[in-house]
Order: structure tokens, then sequence, then C-alpha cells
């Protein structure tokens, strides 16, 4: 098949629909072509950028016929760096186009796919602001001179910080602070190319319910000149509950490394979370957006229909929030989670929260479960799954078709692998509503919550 379209010539398009990044899709002769910043309905003047066998990119060059959903976007750095891709857009039709991603994965992969219901996504009432954590890399720009802000898309050049719309404020603030501090000071920051200079990243969390705010300085050594007036400022200043060196040497893409140094309070804040309170540690995985997540999870244990009764497996537990929201409806819930800190942290917080009915194991997900099948003779009436983009692994899989819980609720971050992953369980499952969530407003990314019931 001869390709219809060239490097570096101008076509007029039809975008047709919205791809799984929020990205424009045209057809030119049945060849597809993406579109970043287009929506659905416009019609476009594009400049073809690269041309692979099966598709090819280009970029807007003219908006002929505007989307009655495109506004005026509000920031002016979010085409560099590429976190909010679907900033131009009207908030409510961006809910419109994460229902749709998720729809067409459906279509694409499940069996029998129009018994599957693709609810309307739950937005947000308030979306701007939400982030409670906050990583902003250190560098050089090109005149060598000290620069904080966020990478440009698919690139290590920091673009300069400017307000963020979906960042924590007071955050921001402190992070400035400390930039300041480091310029005034003359304080060197790292260079990736040579491995050389001593701040690398600035790291903030903050409690959304409690305002307590951690704050985690990334650097290439061990000593920060001036430690102590540096401590001095962000306590007197913002009130930092705690402040963490975080020691990273490597030559790496990695943010933090493993050896975290307290150099003032305790190492922790705290969040609350519905009922429940949750302790925070420097390296342990929190919601980002814990007003959503609140959402999610309620929605997740309302779709499950649990039992007084039931035994739950909670895998990929992380700090162990899914599994103690579920404690109260159910008999006995297992956390199972690889980062020992996590389990260590989710121990710690059912002993807060006088939750007695929960107990967390650290390791590898299926071999966790092998021993709790095999050795505990534990069988679970319920699994809930909440795994990282990658999905459930396969020996996972297998153990979940073996043991047939009476149902699985998969929590996902990416409906790509979620999709994938419900496909080999449908063998045995009945694949009920899929709920989205949307956890990351004015992004692509799209959380869902579905429930499998054995056949």
């Amino acid at each position: 098949m001869e390709i219809p379209v060239k490097k570096n010539v101008e076509y007029v398009v039809d975008i047709i629909d919205n791809g799984f990044e929020g990205e424009g899709i045209a057809k030119i002769d049945n060849f597809t072509i993406f579109v970043p910043g287009a929506i659905k309905g416009e019609k476009i003047k594009i400049l073809i950028l690269k041309v692979l066998v099966s598709h090819a990119y280009a970029k807007i060059v003219e908006i002929i016929e505007k989307s009655p959903y495109r506004v005026e976007a509000d920031c002016s750095t979010y085409k560099r760096c590429g976190g909010c891709n679907l900033r131009h857009i009207d908030y409510e039709e961006t809910l419109n186009i994460k229902q749709e991603i998720v729809r067409n994965l459906v279509n694409k992969t499940l069996d029998n796919p129009k018994s599957i219901k693709v609810r309307k996504t739950i937005g947000m009432g308030n979306p701007y602001n939400y982030r409670n954590k906050a990583q902003y890399p250190i560098g050089l720009n090109k005149k060598g001179e000290p620069v904080i802000g966020v990478f440009a898309e698919r690139t290590h050049e920091i673009v300069q910080m400017k307000s963020c719309l979906i960042q924590d404020t007071v955050a921001e603030k402190i992070a400035f602070l400390i930039y300041q501090f480091i310029k005034e000071n003359e304080i060197p920051v790292y260079d990736e190319k040579t491995n050389k200079g001593l701040f690398r990243h600035i790291v903030i969390k903050v409690g959304i319910r409690t305002h307590e705010i951690m704050c985690i300085l990334v650097i290439n050594g061990k000593k920060i000149p001036k430690e102590n007036e540096l401590i001095e400022m962000l306590v007197k200043t913002y009130n930092v509950k705690t402040i963490i060196k975080n020691i990273n040497t490597k030559n790496t893409n990695v943010i933090l490394g493993h050896d975290n140094v307290v150099i003032h309070g305790d190492g922790y804040i705290y969040d609350i979370l519905g009922d429940f309170t949750f302790k925070i540690s420097p390296l342990s995985f929190y919601q980002t957006n814990p007003v959503q997540a609140e959402v999610l999870y309620n929605v997740a244990l309302e779709m499950a229909e649990l039992k007084k009764d039931d035994i739950l497996f909670d895998l990929y537990c992380g700090i162990g929030t899914i599994g103690i929201f579920a404690s109260k409806y159910v008999k006995k819930v297992y956390g199972i989670e690889i980062v020992e800190q996590a389990v260590k942290d989710a121990k710690e917080n059912a002993k807060m929260n006088e939750i007695n009915n929960i107990e967390f194991l650290s390791g590898d997900t299926p071999k966790i479960l092998s021993k709790l099948l095999t050795e505990k003779q534990v069988y679970p009436d319920i699994v809930v799954v909440d795994p990282p983009r990658k999905g459930i692994d396969k020996d996972t899989i297998s153990s979940i078709l073996a043991v047939k819980p009476r149902k699985v609720i998969y929590i996902s971050c990416n409906p790509a692998t979620m999709v994938r992953d419900i496909k080999l369980l449908q063998e045995s499952y009945t694949v009920g509503d899929i709920q989205p969530v949307d956890m990351f407003p004015f992004t692509s990314h799209v959380e869902c919550v579905c429930v499998l019931e054995l056949k």
C-alpha cells in the first residue's frame, strides 16, 4: 500500500475522533494521522512531521472550523510541559472524551462489548490545584544558570516554573523559596551531562485536609551548605512539619534515591481520607488527588456490594488505603504489597485507625498469594486489585483464575492494561459496569473501577 501523505507537506483534514492521549485523529485514504491539540469535529490544516508505515504525526497549522468545546487555554506552558494535554478543551467535554476512550478500548478488546456499560466519567467540582505532591527538577539552562520548573514533554529540558493550575499553591511557593535560597547562596545545581552539582529535585507532599507539609530535598551528595538556615527559613515561613534529605548520587532518571536523612521533624506527614487517618512517608505511594481518591474508593465499595462474612484480598495495596476503607464491611482483609516501607506504613495506618481485622504482607504478589492459599489455606471471597500502570502480572491473573473468588474489583490507572487483563479474566468472569473517575483533570489520564462476577 502506498502511503498517501508525505513529511513536511500540508493537508486539510477532518478530526474524526480523539485518541488515548487526547490527541485528534484524522484519516487520509484510510491512513491514520495523529494531531495533538485537535478536537473531534474540527477541520484543520496540518503539517506532517513524521511518517511511519501504519500512521503519521502532524501539528496544527490552522484551525479552519473550530469545535464548540475549544476554550482559550489558561496556562502558557501546558503545550511544552505536556502535563495538562487537554487544557484547550472545556472541562465537561474532557469527561466525555475520557468515557469515550474507555468505551473504545472495551469495544476493541473485550468479548461481548455491547453488554458492558461504560458510565459517564465522575469529574471534580473544582478541578484546580488538586495535586498533593509536587516534583520540581532543578538544573541548568542553556546559559548555565540555575532553573527550576518541570521537564518539557519527552525531554529533560526544564521549562521555567510559573504558576501551575493543578499544583498545590503552597507547594509552589515553598519550591520557589528553596530555589531562591539556592541561587542567593550559590549552591551548585545538578548537571545531568557531567553528573556534578548538588541539588537535583525538590519534592513536596501536602496533607490536603491536615495541611501538614513534607519537604524532600534530593541531592547528589550528603551535605547542604547552610542547611540549618534553610531548615529555619522553611519552618518559620511555611510551618513545614518535616524535612528530608534524599541522597541520589546515581546517573539515573529515577527522582528519589534509597537513602533518606530526616533533618527536621519525624519524617512523616498525616492526611485524612474518608473516616481514616493515613501516615505518609517519603517513599510510599499515596493518591495524588485525595479528593477524587475518596470518590474512587467509595464507588468501588458501593459497586462491590460486600458482605460481612467476606474475606478480602487487597493486591498491590500500597499504604493500605483501599483495604482500610473496605475493612468495616468485611470479616477480614489481607493486603499484599512489594514495597516494604509501604507495608510498614500500612500496618501503622491500621493500628492508628484501630482496625483489627486487617493483615499486611510484604513481598512479590504472586508468591505471597500462593503462600496464603497453600500454607495458610486462606481463600478470598473478594479480590481487589489496584496495580501500577503496567497492569496485573500473568502469574497473579493465573492465581485469581485458579482460586475463583466470587468477585474481582479492578481499580485501574491505565484503561488499556485494564481491558487487556479483564479479557484474560473473562473466561471465568462476567464484566459489570465500568466507572471512569477523573483523578487528573485536564490530563488524558483516567482511573476506572470495574467489578467482575464469577460466572
